[in-house]
């Protein structure tokens, strides 16, 4: 029978250099940033938030639908974030002429504004994310990631 261990804080030698698992530690070192720097910064608004408004800036207005698919994020989720965006004067949503069950989205000129805002607050988080690489390291990493995460397309 295997005895449990206490935890000492340190990785397995056998996880030590696994790609899987030091991307899942970054991912985690990310996301805890993230969170963090949304909580102080964000106003009660969070990542999928940003992607949203980052979304809609960029391609112009889209039905929800359209934009969960796009962003990856969930209709469920869209809907709901939707909703807190609308709250906000950020996003409006309006039915589509075309279709009358469907919701188009576009981002309010305050939404444009709230999202320079944010770019701030993510710049600072990716700043510090990647403290420890030199310009030409965050460069590299940054294309190797790319690579990885195209490849799943």
């Amino acid at each position: 029978m295997l005895m449990p261990r206490h935890d000492t804080g340190r990785t397995p030698s056998r996880l030590e250099g696994r790609a899987t698992w030091l991307v899942s530690r970054a991912y985690l070192r990310s996301s805890g940033l993230l969170s963090a720097g949304f909580e102080t910064h964000g106003d009660g608004l969070r990542s999928y938030h940003y992607r949203l408004l980052a979304a809609l800036e960029e391609w112009g207005p889209a039905s929800q639908a359209d934009l969960g698919r796009k962003t990856g994020i969930d209709r469920s989720d869209v809907t709901a974030a939707l909703t807190e965006l609308e709250s906000r004067t950020l996003v409006e949503r309006s039915v589509d002429p075309e279709h009358k069950r469907r919701k188009i989205v576009t981002i309010t000129p305050a939404g444009v504004e709230r999202l320079l805002e944010l770019d701030k607050v993510i710049d600072g988080i990716q700043e510090e994310f990647l403290a420890p690489l030199t310009p030409a390291q965050r460069r590299q990493f940054i294309a190797l990631v790319s690579r990885l995460v195209g490849a799943q397309r």
